[in-house]
């Protein structure tokens, strides 16, 4: 069902490192998404670095993981597996499971700039951004900004509704701009490490 986004999404990876995707998945499940992520009530407040320290001048978005509960969920985890499959099939990356969870982003929230993988350890391969916002604009901030490794700005994306950013982990520093209302969004990452 996914087999050509899939490989649009690899060809990008080996490419530029990085694609952004508009209208990535069924629109009827992206509004479902949305409505999942405003309803849940048990998002936690966002720590920085393995040791899940409480850092508000670094990050201050709040998160909650997510699993194959709801039809929603089960849909976009079913794409993802999908993903990481043709990923492991066609560039041979080893990668052994997937992670996700909401995540938002009330007004003055913010990320700095930051690295997925952890220091020192070779784990999270392939980071995706999947953004749930029906109505967004420029005005309401909460942009990520994608960054080289030298620092120079690469991309700066808004984050509309079922668009999907994917890119190499351990390659794109990137930040989340302050918002200026509230924003949803899922993180997750593709791992090569045991769960």
């Amino acid at each position: 069902m996914y087999e050509n986004l899939y490989e649009h999404i690899t060809d990008a990876l080996v490419n530029d490192g990085y694609i952004v995707i508009d209208d990535a998945l069924n629109a009827v499940v992206a509004a479902a998404l949305l409505q999942e992520a405003k309803a849940e009530q048990n998002y936690k407040v966002a720590g920085v670095s393995t040791a899940s320290a409480v850092d508000k001048n670094r990050r201050r978005d709040k998160i909650h993981w997510i699993d194959a509960k709801s039809e929603p969920t089960q849909a976009y985890l079913a794409f993802m597996k999908g993903l990481q499959e043709y990923l492991n099939r066609h560039l041979y990356l080893g990668l052994r499971y997937y992670e996700a969870h909401f995540a938002r982003y009330e007004a003055g929230d913010f990320y700095e700039k930051h690295l997925d993988a952890f220091k020192n350890s070779k784990n999270r391969v392939v980071t995706t951004v999947y953004y749930l916002n029906d109505v967004w604009s420029e005005a309401d901030g909460g942009e990520l900004v994608m960054y080289d490794k030298e620092g120079k700005e690469l991309q700066k994306v808004l984050p509309q509704a079922n668009r999907l950013v994917v890119f190499l982990s351990e390659d794109f520093p990137h930040e989340v701009l302050p918002a200026k209302k509230t924003r949803y969004s899922i993180a997750g990452w593709f791992r090569i490490d045991k769960i």
